[in-house]
Order: structure tokens, then C-alpha cells, then sequence
């Protein structure tokens, strides 16, 4: 596997040994499956650009997460039908996570989640997926594709029945009525702040390891508002700090993809933002190690 030449953190602090690093990024800027607002193909690029404009220590948790390892995987050149798509992913992730390595995917729309998904059933098995999104994504098809961003948790109930999903306020009725007769475990954003459900009750029966597929679109716009397909109301940033922290004390995560980010111009906050969560997330998932 090539290495990026300006990798997440920039070359003072990233690892340039594979074989070493706890961590990898794939930079993976897909947009096939979008439906509204474009962009997300280029958001690994503003993603790992602002990267390097991060601090190297961690002042909550007085660490230096990158001191674990951190590589970032060149950019591969995209193949053009979906199935393809996901296949080219598939077989980026399974090595990482082969080594026990934590691949980290910088979509990139939200169909891409089916490519990992499949990588994570091949080498575990069993697992589950908790998704941090504005929108229900339970479509079968959406616009005459089955790979469409709106279908992709419909796909990753097929790989696994262990799915809970936090954060959603937009659903369609069909979508609704799915969950209820179906009984699927989905915390939308009104039950979560009226205290009608809480994290610990969302994935107390999802057993490890974990797979996390962070929407940004669950953020509120003051974190990030380039996103293709937004919604009022989302996370503020010290919420998604505090369930992201829990998530990954209590739960043995895997593999994370963060999709839907748009490179719009103009804005540099939301790529900033977006990179400093998953910096963020690096550091709680081996904050005693280092």
C-alpha cells in the first residue's frame, strides 16, 4: 500500500511505516451516492489539509495521540461503478483490520460505509455498527440505485442485524414505519434530548467489536456546515466529544468511517473541525497507551 505524501497531521508527526502504525487513514473520495449538495469527493483533501494545522497534544487528555502511529494511505483512483466501488474499499480495510490495526475512512458520501462493512464481515464476523447521523438512511433504493448515501444503513442491516443509530431527525414514512415494525433501535435527536433515551440504553445489547460510521451531518451547523445534505439541530461539539469518549471507553471499536463532509469553498472551519474530531477520537481510543 502507497502512503500519502502529506498525510493526516503532516509529515513531522505521521508514521511512515505501515507495518507499525496503529492507525490508518484511507482517503477515500467517493461522491457516487449523493443525492443533494455535492463536495463530499473532496473533503479527504481539505480533511487532511487542515490536519496538519492541528496540535500534536491532546490537552484533555495530556497526551500525544500520534505518538501510537498514524499512517495515511495514498489516494487510490476511484472506479466508477458502485459495486466496484465498494469492492475497492473492501479491500483496502480487510488488511488493516487483518493486523488489528484501526482503519479510519475520510469519505467520501455515505455509501462507501457498505465497502467497509464488508471488510468487517469478512474478518469478524459478528459485529455491530452504531451510526451518528441526521438522517434515517433505511431506503432500499433511492433514485434507482441500492448504493445510493440514503441506502446505507439498509445495507448494513443485510451484513449485520447488531445496528443502532443515533442523532436522526429526518426520516421518510416508509422509513418510520420500518423501524417501528421492525423494532430496530434508532435514538432520534428529539428522544435523545428529552432524555427518552440515552447512550448507554442504545448499545447495551450491541456486542463488540464495534464498527462507527460518523455523518457530520449529525453535528450542529455551528461545528460544521459544509455538509450535502444538512439538517437544523444537530450535536453540539462538547456532546459529540462526550458520547464519541464513552463510545470508545466502553466499546471496542474497530473501524470508523466520517462521511458527507463537502469541500465548499470559503470554508475551512468545517474541514478543521472534522479533523480535529478524528484526531479527537484517536486520542480516547488509545489514551493509555501513550
Amino acid at each position: 500500500m502507497n502512503l500519502h505524501t502529506d498525510p493526516f497531521l503532516g509529515n513531522d508527526f505521521a508514521c511512515d511505516d505501515i507495518e507499525k502504525s496503529a492507525v490508518v487513514i484511507i482517503p477515500f473520495p467517493y461522491e457516487g451516492g449523493v443525492s443533494y449538495g455535492t463536495g463530499a469527493a473532496g473533503a479527504p483533501y481539505k480533511i487532511l489539509e487542515a490536519s496538519a494545522y492541528l496540535e500534536e497534544y491532546d490537552e484533555v487528555l495530556r497526551s500525544e495521540p500520534w505518538k501510537n502511529g498514524i499512517a495515511t494511505l495514498g489516494i487510490p483512483e476511484i472506479a466508477r461503478d458502485p459495486e466496484e466501488v465498494m469492492r475497492q474499499l473492501e479491500s483496502l480495510v480487510t488488511p488493516v483490520l487483518q493486523r488489528n490495526a484501526l482503519p479510519i475512512i475520510l469519505g467520501g458520501d455515505h455509501s462507501i460505509t457498505t465497502g467497509a462493512l464488508r471488510a468487517m464481515n469478512a474478518v469478524y464476523g459478528e459485529f455491530s455498527v452504531l451510526q451518528l447521523d441526521a438522517h434515517a438512511d433505511l431506503r432500499d433504493e433511492y433514485e434507482n440505485s441500492r448504493h445510493s448515501h440514503a441506502c446505507a444503513m439498509a445495507r448494513a442491516r443485510e451484513l449485520t442485524p447488531h445496528v443502532a443509530q443515533l442523532g436522526v431527525r429526518s426520516m421518510s414514512s416508509a422509513e418510520a414505519k420500518l423501524i417501528r415494525d421492525n423494532n430496530y433501535t434508532v435514538c432520534t435527536m428529539h428522544d435523545y434530548r428529552s432524555d427518552k433515551s440515552s447512550l448507554d440504553e442504545l448499545i447495551a445489547f450491541l456486542p463488540n467489536p464495534f464498527y462507527l460510521t460518523i455523518d457530520v451531518d449529525v453535528l450542529d451547523w455551528s461545528v460544521v456546515s459544509s455538509t450535502g445534505t444538512p439538517e437544523p439541530g444537530g450535536f453540539t461539539w462538547d456532546e459529540i466529544i462526550g458520547i464519541l469518549s464513552e463510545i470508545l471507553n466502553c466499546r471496542r471499536v474497530v473501524g470508523i468511517d466520517v462521511v458527507e463532509l463537502a469541500a465548499m469553498e470559503g470554508d475551512n472551519r468545517s474541514a478543521f473541525a472534522v479533523a480535529k474530531l478524528i484526531y479527537k477520537m484517536i486520542g480516547y481510543q488509545f489514551q493509555n497507551s501513550v
